[in-house]
């Protein structure tokens, strides 16, 4: 196996470019090549992870199957590579900062003044090098957070000018931009790609590959004067034009040879059968649908698509196993009242409700909870909206007045959610959940979840505080919503079910987190399959 080589992903002009979607497509081309990768995100904000930032400042927070709170960037990852991430692959400037300061601390340093330069850059380097360490990958793809002249990103950037140097060929950098169109004179700007490679150079880094974010096809004479400008060669200048799906950028990105670019650069040796046929087979079914089927997302946060973006790709990967078009209905939970819920869900095929924390909106999911319920709609509440599933059975089938989690009202007569017994105490947020990936056994052989698992045992990941209250569970065994999924360690309950519903699950657990192109997860896929049938 060939000394481990790493890539750099850097950004400029603006943010939200889709460095990530990058990263991931390159990463999927070389691993079809027959190259072992895995891509890791420099996060250039202090906090320690995402995992206390509001979903409005940062989109959803993606948990690893060994329980890291990381950005969402990692489910593209996952989705694209179909394998699973970990806490190093994902970094952030607060946990660089604090554990330069634990060490400071500790007396590591003897004494000596501690810098930007060596001390934060070092722990940089090393934590970008923990993968590549491992022996177990041959390319490490760094995503850097943030654009090309942020202040935050500078260390990181300092961190890339000394790598390069040090590993020589073996280290590479991908520079993405954007390529303005001005409608006003018809014509695609590379000024601002060459101010953002003047002031990469200004840190000390001479970007390898040029990636051109556009709306309009690139010609080769603008391919010339980039390549001129910038000091890279004609072929290190890339298109990467928009694309119905994210899903089709990998194959633009063959198109461009991106991946020939970059294993010549790197010194690796090209394999020309690539093997993308699984990936093709997807990709057909996505777009040549035979059937639609409208999906409500139930949440508090729905005017940000991204809190929601593994659902929304779990949905997209369902879709496509389904050959069916998933057509998603935003619903924000805190629209929804008894008097109006019938207009807004009875068009609906389905129904989900999303996860999430606090009191704001849930009236709302409870009704939607109830909607389904009495009217056959299939309905998946995730986390919550498993939660919120069984107050709303609670309170209206069980007829447990109050009924609540204690989350919401400490005070409720019948909390039918408690928090979990080893989360009492804690005080500090970050990362004091139950987090990662942990066993499920699925007790009811004739469930709609054993049917669609296909299997006895599982494990899912988890993210919550809060869980079924395990005092209340023969009430509702026996009054017709069974638990069938159990963790066999703790006895928690992770599964809901209604036994004489079409479709109605809940699960503690969120099975959006494993679901990638190649293997979509069987409750999405059984979720849309029942909704795809008349009520």
């Amino acid at each position: 196996m060939p000394e481990t080589r790493y890539i750099f992903v850097t950004g400029g002009v603006t943010s939200s470019l889709g460095k990530g979607i990058l990263a991931s497509s390159l990463a999927k081309l070389l691993q079809s090549r027959g190259y072992s990768v895995t891509i890791q995100k420099l996060d250039p904000y202090i906090n320690v992870d995402p995992g206390t930032l509001n979903p409005y400042e940062h989109g959803e927070c993606f948990v690893t199957e060994d329980g890291a709170e990381t950005d969402l960037d990692l489910g593209h990852y996952e989705r694209f590579l179909n394998e699973a991430t970990s806490q190093a692959n994902n970094v952030t400037t607060g946990r660089i900062y604090q554990s330069v300061i634990d060490k400071e601390r500790r007396g590591d340093y003897l004494g000596k003044t501690v810098q930007i330069i060596p001390h934060i850059t070092d722990e940089i380097k090393r934590r970008i090098k923990i993968l590549g360490s491992k022996g177990k990958y041959d390319i490490v793809i760094t995503e850097i957070g943030g654009t090309v002249g942020d202040i935050e990103s500078l260390p990181y950037v300092e961190t890339v000018r000394q790598l390069k140097w040090e590993l020589g060929n073996k280290a590479m950098v991908i520079h993405l931009t954007l390529v303005p169109y001005l409608a006003a004179t018809g014509e695609l700007k590379t000024k601002p790609t060459q101010h953002s490679v003047k002031m990469l150079l200004e840190n000390g880094v001479q970007p390898d590959v040029l990636v051109l974010r556009t709306e309009h096809e690139i010609d080769l004479s603008l391919r010339k004067k980039v390549a001129l400008f910038c000091n890279v060669g004609l072929d290190a200048v890339i298109e990467s034009i928009n694309v119905p799906t994210i899903y089709e950028v990998p194959l633009k990105m063959l198109e461009e040879k991106l991946d020939i670019t970059v294993l010549n650069k790197l010194g690796l040796a090209i394999n020309e059968d690539i093997d993308l046929s699984a990936w093709n087979s997807f990709l057909t079914k996505h777009k040549n649908p035979k059937q639609e089927v409208k999906i409500g997302i139930v949440g508090k946060y729905v005017e940000l698509h991204d809190a929601y973006k593994s659902i929304v790709e779990a949905l997209v990967h369902a879709g496509a196993e389904n050959r069916a078009r998933v057509n998603v209905e935003w619903i924000h939970s805190e629209g929804i009242t008894k008097e109006n819920v019938v207009e807004k869900l009875s068009h609906l095929n389905g129904i989900i409700v999303a996860p999430g924390f606090g009191h704001r909106g849930l009236e709302g999911k409870i009704q939607a909870a109830k909607y389904a319920r009495e009217n056959n709609t299939p309905y998946f509440g995730i986390c919550l909206g498993m939660q919120v599933a069984v107050i709303e059975y609670a309170r209206n089938v069980l007829m447990l007045e109050g009924a609540d989690s204690s989350e919401m009202n400490p005070k409720t007569p019948h909390p039918v959610i408690d928090l979990m017994e080893e989360q009492k105490g804690i005080t500090n947020y970050g990362g004091t959940m139950r987090l990662g990936s942990y066993e499920c056994r699925i007790i009811e052989k004739d469930s709609n979840v054993c049917t669609a698992y296909n299997k006895l045992t599982v494990h899912e990941r988890h993210r919550h505080r809060y869980e079924f209250n395990e005092s209340y569970r023969q009430q509702f065994v026996d009054g017709g919503m069974t638990p069938v999924g159990i963790n066999p360690e703790t006895e928690l309950v992770e599964v809901m079910e209604i036994p004489d519903h079409k479709w109605f699950v809940g699960v503690q657990f969120h099975p959006e987190y494993r679901s990638t192109v190649l293997n979509p997860h069987p409750l999405f896929i059984d979720f849309i399959k029942n909704s795809l049938v008349e009520k």
